[in-house]
């Protein structure tokens, strides 16, 4: 069976990592079984709207790499709250059979169609009673100990005309029986209706509540499978029983376990980044943070114990069968170990482009095609110990301007006195100024065999070299970092040591 799926977030500011990893879930159901996976926007509640947010979540699904089949597209977004216009949107959202509009504000005329439909059928009814009444009733339930559910029969004015102020809500029927329905991860699911609050359903300034929303929208955009967190779980039964009072099929049903951070409370800003863009700004790649967030809750199961996957592979073997029932726990740990690998996976063609901002960010600019191919030159000897691209800059840098001579004590090896390493310095000139051709491995070869002349252990030698050519004490590869610098710096760079060193004794 095809499945068409769907994300569904309100803007009401950043995308939290564990939605997306449940956007992540959806989309990779509906490829796995070659279907449909699109974006909606929930904006009913206009209160809480934040400016940008649409524009953001665009952005953080095209930097992920999620192509969407069906969203809002440029005129949707134009004519939001805010100009939500974004250059990557989509040129024409209702397409593969979705049928728009993907934004939930320029849809209200289909709300108050439906909210009329269960009035007129007895499934819900008007009711205007006021914040502050309910604010008392609420009071009043608290000093009995109880749980506050509003009823039918508690309604202040019973006889609600439709063309006064009011809401609508839906009636739970049967009163004393209970729902139940089928979750693909959790089971059969069962709620007391005595427990289930006669919901709004139609604010009284036309908006609908996420409850008639949702299912409205999910039923005529056709969607198959509904995956969200535990946390909507209480309101599964509302969404159950609207499907059912409309006649309408329903979706199969899938709550996904929450996110955890590792000390076992739920996910939150005390754990660390929080949105897609916190994540790219420290250094993870989009490859990665797929992968990673794929694998909170989810594995291929059947003894594979396969945890590096490309995107291809991903959605090759996904299924809701390897979904668990138990909380995620996001390890930083396995994560950066995860982005470690993949970037080891890029060409070095693309992390180089990859890293050229970040290395802007941190003041080595890399703005000519000279700098591009020097750092295209450097990539290969740093790709394997780079774990997020915020790595980089410390070990290149001194490629691409000059350098602080090190303090003398940074010129002494281990187990050496002045007078020695000076002694090594100065022979260190002589076979970079005289060595052929200026390459690694000769480069390597003569140092090699000055350490035995010497008689200096190559740990010795080769920190005092490191520390002058570069001024510091983690590079690249130390003969593959000076034949890239070249002879000329190595030279300049070595002499500014030799005096440093000469001036300390």
């Amino acid at each position: 069976m095809k499945a068409r799926t769907r994300f569904a977030p309100s803007p009401t500011g950043e995308l939290h990592i564990g939605g997306v990893r449940t956007a992540i879930f959806s989309w990779l159901l509906a490829k796995h079984t070659g279907g449909e996976f699109y974006l909606r926007i929930e904006d009913t509640d206009q209160e809480r709207y934040v400016p940008g947010s649409t524009r953001r979540i665009l952005e953080s699904f095209d930097w992920l790499g999620i192509t969407l089949d069906g969203g809002p597209d440029h005129e949707e977004l134009r004519a939001m709250k805010t100009n939500e216009d974004y250059p990557g949107a989509l040129e024409d959202g209702e397409y593969k059979g979705v049928p728009g509009p993907f934004v939930q504000s320029h849809r209200l005329h289909l709300y108050k169609q439906w909210a009329e439909w269960l009035v007129e059928h007895g499934y819900a009814y008007r009711a205007n009673e006021t914040p502050e009444e309910l604010q008392r009733m609420r009071e009043e339930a608290q000093a009995r100990k109880q749980t506050f559910i509003f009823r039918e029969e508690m309604r202040l004015r019973p006889d609600v005309r439709p063309d006064e102020p009011h809401v609508i809500r839906m009636r739970v029927l049967p009163r004393d029986g209970r729902t139940e329905f089928d979750d693909l991860i959790k089971g059969r699911v069962s709620f007391d209706n005595a427990q289930v609050d006669d919901q709004v359903l139609l604010k009284m300034d036309g908006f609908p509540t996420y409850h008639l929303a949702v299912v409205v929208d999910d039923h005529l955009q056709g969607v198959t499978h509904v995956l969200r967190g535990d946390d909507w779980l209480p309101s599964a039964p509302k969404h159950v029983l609207l499907y059912r009072y409309f006649g309408w099929p329903e979706p199969q049903w899938a709550h996904v376990p929450n996110v955890l951070g590792t000390d076992g409370k739920k996910l939150s800003k005390r754990h660390g980044a929080q949105s897609v863009f916190e994540f790219r700004d420290q250094g993870y790649i989009p490859e990665a943070l797929i992968n990673f967030l794929a694998l909170l809750g989810w594995a291929p199961g059947g003894g594979d114990e396969q945890n590096v996957f490309t995107r291809e592979e991903l959605i090759a073997k996904f299924s809701m069968a390897g979904v668990g029932s138990s909380p995620a726990v996001f390890d930083y740990n396995k994560l950066d170990w995860l982005n470690g690998v993949h970037i080891r996976r890029l060409s070095p063609d693309d992390l180089a482009e990859r890293l050229v901002p970040f290395l802007a960010r941190a003041g080595v600019s890399v703005d000519t095609p000279e700098k591009r191919a020097l750092l295209r030159r450097i990539v290969p000897h740093i790709q394997e110990r780079t774990k997020k691209l915020t790595d980089a800059a410390p070990l290149v840098d001194f490629f691409f301007g000059d350098i602080q001579t090190p303090p003398a004590e940074m010129l002494i090896g281990p187990k050496m006195e002045q007078p020695l390493a000076l002694h090594a310095l100065r022979e260190t000139r002589r076979v970079v100024a005289s060595v052929e051709p200026f390459e690694d491995a000769p480069l390597e070869q003569a140092m090699r065999a000055l350490c035995e002349a010497l008689g200096l252990k190559p740990t010795q030698l080769f920190t005092i070299v490191r520390n002058a050519v570069t001024g510091k004490s983690v590079t690249p590869p130390l003969f593959a970092t000076m034949a890239i610098l070249g002879r000329e710096t190595c030279l300049t760079r070595l002499d500014r040591a030799i005096a440093r060193l000469q001036a300390s004794a």
